[in-house]
């Protein structure tokens, strides 16, 4: 390992690029401790202690969220806003041709999705604002149009930060805003586990059965995130004037699980709504609903594990488009042994994502309802393990050794990875 470290060292291009993102990371952590101007930090501390409502929230933003500071709603926004116009790709055509235009067209999309993305951090921040009027020092319209603006303002300043990063570091810059976020939760976590083995809460051996889960369900993320199923393809020869092309091989790879975090995020959303509205609308019958609907009750496990295979099949068939796959297996000569261009290979491949889909979503079910099963095998409240986090920790962590590998390879050093 040290090894390979040294090799990343020797290279002054890719050093550079490490240390870059190094450095945004402390920028990053140095905005958490920012507190937002005109509010009571104790009085959100105490709002946070009465459940796990924004648990979620405020791991993605590395604990900002619970001190409200100036990125307290992180990159969320942006991420909602890559999401939205993913989807509308498919239903609006001018979209859909921006995505067909190569870097023009991505320039134009990544335009819109920032201008949507300081609309829904606007929005966002506002109700947030209201919502916990309670921790306002002078909650009146114009502290509260401060507040949000300050906080749109942390938000814009990350999705630039995760921009600049993408461009002039290593990895997708968003997507390692929120690894920092997460990875930055984790003394505090031990240091939760270390004061219950002090107080005798927990004993050694509960703690022993949480690491080795914790460490299986690593290997089966990585297991999962990499599995992905290997449809033949051979190319027929074609003989273009006096040269020979095609005869050759290949094979299109169906991730098992396409849909990466996206479906757990839907369903957490929908499944939250009702317990947000409860925190602030004092109707008898909302708060009891709502209380069907808390984190962890078996009604909403079952419910939420349900909308998980559900948004996992709906994001999948949006995003991959088959009949694309095929039609141009069959322009370019390509075709699968057995398998008749055109409708039967399209209905082929059709039946083979399905498939695959159901296991990739039975997995993301579990992955999402994994805490609950943790806490209760091991006894351990209060430390978030699993779910969401654990496929992101995972996934930005594999995709950003992969491509510190390819530099790596590229000049000619021993990889990386072994």
């Amino acid at each position: 390992m040290f090894s390979a470290l040294a090799n990343v060292y020797k290279i002054p291009e890719l050093r550079q690029k490490v240390i870059f993102t190094l450095v945004m990371f402390a920028v990053f952590r140095l905005g958490t401790h920012i507190p937002v101007p005109g509010v009571d930090p104790s009085a959100i501390e105490q709002l946070f202690a009465t459940g796990n409502l924004f648990g979620l929230l405020d791991l993605f933003s590395g604990g900002a969220f619970s001190k409200f500071s100036i990125f307290a709603m992180s990159i969320t926004p942006y991420i909602n806003a890559s999401i939205i116009m993913q989807l509308l790709t498919v239903v609006i055509p001018t979209l859909e041709q921006w995505s067909k235009e190569g870097q023009e067209g991505h320039k134009k999309t990544t335009k819109v999705t920032r201008y949507l993305t300081v609309a829904l951090a606007f929005f966002q921040a506002i109700g947030m604002s209201i919502g916990l009027k309670q921790a306002i020092l002078n909650p009146n319209p114009v502290s509260i149009l401060i507040i949000a603006i300050t906080l749109t303002g942390g938000t814009i300043f990350l999705m630039w930060i995760g921009e600049q990063i993408t461009a002039n570091g290593v990895g997708n810059g968003i997507s390692l805003i929120i690894f920092a976020g997460i990875v930055a939760a984790l003394p505090k976590n031990l240091g939760t586990i270390y004061s219950y083995l002090q107080a005798g809460t927990i004993s050694y051996f509960n703690a022993f059965v949480f690491a080795v889960i914790a460490l299986l369900m690593i290997v089966f993320v990585i297991y999962i995130q990499e599995g992905n199923r290997r449809i033949p393809i051979s190319y027929a020869k074609r003989v273009v004037g006096k040269k020979t092309y095609g005869g050759s091989s290949s094979h299109i790879p169906l991730k098992v699980n396409h849909a990466g975090v996206i479906p757990i995020i839907f369903a957490s959303s929908v499944l939250m709504f009702p317990v947000t509205v409860a925190q602030f609308i004092e109707v008898p019958w909302v708060t009891t609903l709502a209380g069907y609907f808390a984190w962890g009750t078996p009604l909403q496990t079952s419910i939420y594990a349900l909308l998980i295979i559900f948004f996992t099949y709906f994001y999948t068939a949006v995003t991959v488009k088959i009949s694309d796959m095929a039609e141009n297996l069959k322009k370019y000569g390509g075709f699968i042994p057995g398998i008749r261009p055109g409708k039967p290979t399209e209905e082929y491949l059709d039946t083979v994502m399905t498939r695959i889909t159901l296991a990739g979503a039975f997995f993301l079910a579990f992955i999402a309802v994994l805490p609950n099963l943790v806490a209760g095998a091991t006894h351990i409240e209060g430390v978030y393990f699993g779910g969401t986090a654990l496929l992101i920790v995972v996934g930005v962590a594999l995709n950003t050794m992969k491509q510190i590998e390819s530099m790596v390879v590229m000049r000619h050093y021993q990889g990386f990875m072994k």
